[in-house]
């Protein structure tokens, strides 16, 4: 056992229980109780799902044999620094193909002997130099070996140079390449995206390298310990603008071209060390709004202002980080760029930050609250990278969850900095908190770090980026940062950066420097080193819950699996029971226990059935006594132990009953989200009906509420979180039908409709409103939705229409809708799989999405191999499956297209066999149970 500190009970308990199992595994539990003293304490305060599980062994596991056999580079060869020179096309050749073509000059230090020179090259036509792929020259006085003879490996994406004799330990070599590569509308690597702006197309150059598509590019080491310096050159047309990481150091007439003058080159100062997934190359006519901070997008966004917003937020996020890394930002501009077509939401290439439009576009006058939010947290999350990632950088991608969970977490300390008033810190318990936990509940989980070799080629390297990596990683650290208290925290982080800089690291490196804070803190003290806290939460899947008996004073903990019956391959040490009683836990009458406050700990809670009917009587009389963020996590909590069948399901409903009486934001959308999945399991059965009843009866208060304090719809709440929290009564009160919404819906989009040029509903609402009205009508306000998507200029708003269109109850145009998502004229490649599943959402609409995906299964992998979200487009399909019925018909999918292949969808096509198994018993088990109780609430 750790520390557990005691305050006195007539001021509440406080309470750090350090549980040690094995080693040592942190739960940072806080416990307050006393009814009646607690009345003082809780006041209350002022956004790839995807498969996480990991793939099984191949059960014939292909053994390589020779060096280029294998996923990972040879340590024998390290890159100094290359010139790179790349000349995209931005108009067709005569076969009609997009283009590029560019040269490449590495220069390496040999460190092993080796007569092998391995470096990566994937999907490029090279030019051979007497026969051979390249030139290699020495430098220095190098003897330079012949090459004997070269040749590209497709599996491992190499080119492999066998030389006659061997390259000398110490010395310096320059491999040289020229390339030609397609300018592919792939989203991967140097690639093509395309827009029309005021009637004519227009093509942009642009890049995504992370995580192994550099290659794609020009041959490289394509490693990120493989660091250097890169010394870029770009050949565009004068009409354009080039960009890439350094700042533009000139441009002048391309003496390639032979002093065309249409044609420049552009030369950038050169990179610091760095990795190449990191690198970025983009030409477009695009326009900034700046000088050396500076946000790129389409001439018609910068001239309406989109940017204006991103660039105030940018440099004060700039600033916060400086000060919190105690590092200066190590490069000399920064540039941020909105591209039409682009997969991920942004990418944090250092210097030229590449996002989706709506993640760094907003317009005051049509963009929502959560638009605004939604650029804040993105912005704030790539610009964390460019210290932590970038100029320090993981070793290899099975660390990358320490990366990505690190900016997941700190942009909100970031967004907090730059909007003050939206106490946005909060949110990271609904975004990452109880997103997480659904995942990493189920048998198919899987640890935060993984062995080194466990993770080689790009299919495992692209597995990584899931919520695991993101959002498990985002909460461990903030429960790592709160029990060692941010400033010690974000000390041994300086410490870290500063001494790692333009260096790759491991995991245990942080933790080492983190230690050193700790040890370096006068009066600080933990019982347990930080490697021995941090490896239960990082070595191990899954998470504990922590069992709580106020009767005895006893705490235990378990390891908390969503289904009980499932078997897990490893052993967890949560199983363990290693807490001790204590007596002082012990509470009677009326008084109450509650832990993990504020939800530090990544955990969940049971307590004895006393304890919760105490809980439960406190939310009926006075839930303010609790704080906003332990409303929601009781109310999650409850109902997940039930799916767990730790405790009745009845008594997690139990939880909703106060909501009546609710009007804050987190709790209403913690309960609306596990509702929801009652929603899916029952919509489509006799229990919808008691369910519709329950929830327009709890709703209906909350939709008055903001229909008194909007002095009826005609003013926006003056809360940030209030603003989402109507978003929510008006959404769920028309679905519930609640008297008067539907008609309020139907005569604000009626309005808007009758002149297009002037939209009556207010940003926020747009998307509830334009899904609702879209629900309630038919072609008429379909077709409607269609022209205003089609001639929308933000791409937010574009992003509402094209949601809401898939809320039709029509079956023919949900069926035409799913046709458009194949053809990128209508829906762009980036947003057909999303589009897929907004449909699927529908309960209309999820056997036509089911059908037309396993119809078209051939095509559409083919079509989108290499840019879809095969894995989100499954888990969102499959999400209401609940019967025998679908159950088999999954399983026949899997089955009839075990030729054709699922790609990234591969391990969640397994999950959604899982998930679907067990909605099946849940349903079985609980049907009966909830019909009665929403029966008799609904009353």
């Amino acid at each position: 056992m750790g520390k557990v500190y005691y305050v006195s009970k007539n001021v509440g308990l406080g309470m750090l229980v350090l549980a040690v199992a094995a080693l040592a595994t942190i739960i940072a539990l806080s416990i307050a109780y006393d009814k009646e003293r607690a009345k003082n304490r809780g006041k209350p305060g002022d956004e790839a799902t995807d498969s996480t599980s990991m793939p099984p062994p191949p059960t014939t596991p292909f053994i390589p044999k020779e060096p280029w056999d294998h996923y990972r580079l040879p340590d024998s060869l390290v890159p100094l620094s290359y010139n790179v020179t790349l000349w995209p096309r931005l108009e067709p050749d005569a076969r009609g193909m997009f283009v590029f073509t560019g040269h490449s000059a590495v220069v390496f230090r040999c460190v092993k002997e080796t007569d092998l020179i391995i470096i990566h090259s994937n999907k490029l036509n090279l030019t051979t130099f007497y026969g051979h792929h390249a030139k290699l020259t020495g430098l220095g006085k190098a003897t330079v070996p012949t090459i004997q003879k070269s040749w590209l490996v497709v599996k491992t994406e190499y080119l492999v140079l066998q030389l006659h004799s061997r390259l000398a330990v110490g010395s310096l070599y320059l491999l040289y390449t020229e390339f030609l590569g397609e300018l592919a509308d792939d989203l991967q690597g140097f690639y093509r995206s395309e827009y029309i702006e005021d009637g004519v197309k227009k093509v942009v150059a642009t890049s995504q390298m992370q995580a192994t598509y550099a290659r794609k590019t020009f041959p490289c080491f394509d490693e990120p310990a493989m660091k250097a310096v890169f010394n870029v050159i770009i050949i565009h047309d004068r009409a354009t603008v080039a960009l890439s990481n350094g700042r533009d150091i000139g441009s002048n007439h391309d003496p390639v071209t032979k002093g065309n003058p249409q044609t420049f080159v552009t030369t950038f100062e050169p990179t610091e060390r760095m990795s190449t997934y990191l690198l970025a190359f983009i030409v477009s006519d695009f326009l900034s709004n700046s000088l050396q901070v500076r946000i790129w997008a389409r001439r018609k966004a910068i001239a309406d202002r989109q940017g204006d917003y991103a660039l105030s937020v940018t440099g004060p996020i700039l600033q916060f980080y400086e000060h919190y890394y105690n590092a200066t930002y190590p490069l000399s501009k920064s540039d941020q760029i909105a591209l039409p077509d682009f997969n991920a939401g942004a990418m944090e290439n250092w210097g030229l930050i590449t996002y989706r439009e709506t993640a760094l576009l907003y317009d005051p006058m049509l963009s929502s609250t959560g638009n605004k939010e939604r650029v804040t947290t993105v912005i704030s999350h790539e610009l964390a990278h460019m210290w932590f990632g970038n100029l320090v950088t993981l070793q290899w991608w099975n660390d990358l969850w320490l990366n990505e969970g690190f900016a997941s977490y700190v942009e909100y300390l970031g967004a907090d900095y730059a909007e003050p008033t939206w106490n946005i810190k909060d949110q990271i318990i609904l975004s990452d908190v109880h997103k997480v936990f659904a995942v990493d509940a189920l048998a198919s989980s899987h640890p935060l770090s993984r062995r080194e070799e466990e993770v080689n080629n790009p299919a495992e390297i692209s597995e990584m980026f899931n919520t695991i990596s993101y959002s498990k990683g985002a909460a461990v650290l903030r429960m790592l940062s709160e029990f060692l208290t941010e400033p010690v925290f974000a000390k041994g982080l300086s410490s870290y950066l500063n001494t790692f800089a333009f260096n790759n690291t491991v995991y245990t490196d942080l933790w080492d420097h983190l230690q050193k804070a700790v040890e370096n803190t006068p009066g600080m003290h933990i019982p347990h080193t930080v490697h021995n806290i941090m490896n239960h939460w990082t070595l191990q899947m899954g998470f504990p819950v922590v069992t709580i008996d106020t009767r005895t004073g006893s705490i235990t903990q378990k390891h908390f699996l969503l289904d009980p019956d499932s078997v897990v391959d490893r052993p967890s040490q949560f199983k363990r029971k290693d807490f001790l009683p204590y007596d002082q836990m012990r509470v009677s009458g009326e008084d109450w226990v509650l832990a993990n406050t504020n939800v530090s700990g990544y955990f969940r809670v049971n307590y004895d059935l006393y304890n919760w009917d105490r809980l439960l009587s406190l939310l009926s009389t006075n839930h303010q006594a609790l704080s906003i963020i332990n409303r929601a996590q009781i109310i999650d909590d409850t109902f997940n132990l039930a799916r767990a069948k730790i405790i009745s399901t009845t008594l997690a409903l139990r939880t909703t009953k106060y909501l009546s009486k609710e009007r804050d934001y987190i709790p209403w959308d913690s309960a609306l989200r596990n509702l929801d999945y009652y929603i899916l399991m029952f919509d489509r059965t006799e229990v919808y009906g008691a369910l519709q009843a329950y929830l327009k009866k709890q709703i209906q208060p909350l939709f008055e509420h903001f229909k008194t304090i909007t002095a009826n719809w005609t003013k926006v709440p003056t809360k940030h979180t209030d603003q989402y929290n109507q978003i929510n009564a008006v959404g769920y009160a028309c679905g519930m039908g609640v008297e008067g919404c539907r008609e309020l819906i139907k005569s604000w989009y009626r309005q808007w409709m009758e002149n297009p040029h002037h939209n009556p509903i207010h940003p926020n609402l747009k998307s509830t409103v334009y899904c609702s009205a879209i629900a309630f009508g038919g072609v008429e306000e379909w077709d409607f939705a269609w022209r205003m998507f089609k001639n929308a200029t933000l791409a937010s708003e574009a992003s509402r229409l094209r949601a809401a269109m898939s809320c039709t109850k029509a079956p023919w145009l949900l069926n035409r809708y799913l046709e458009y998502t194949l053809d990128p004229t209508k829906i762009r490649k980036q947003d057909a799989t999303s589009t897929i599943q907004y449909v699927a959402r529908n309960i209309v609409g999820m056997p036509l999405a089911w059908n037309f995906v396993r119809a078209r299964w051939g095509y559409i992998f083919q079509y989108g191999k290499g840019s879809f979200s095969f894995s989100n487009l499954i888990n969102g399909i499959t999400k209401r499956f609940s019967s025998e019925f679908e159950l088999q018909e999954l399983k026949k999918f899997k089955e009839e297209n075990l030729h054709v292949g699922f790609g990234s969808a591969t391990l969640a096509l397994e999950q959604a066999i899982e998930k679907t198994t067990a909605n099946i018993k849940w349903v079985t088990e609980n049907k009966a149970h909830v019909l009665k109780w929403f029966t008799e609430e609904s009353k």
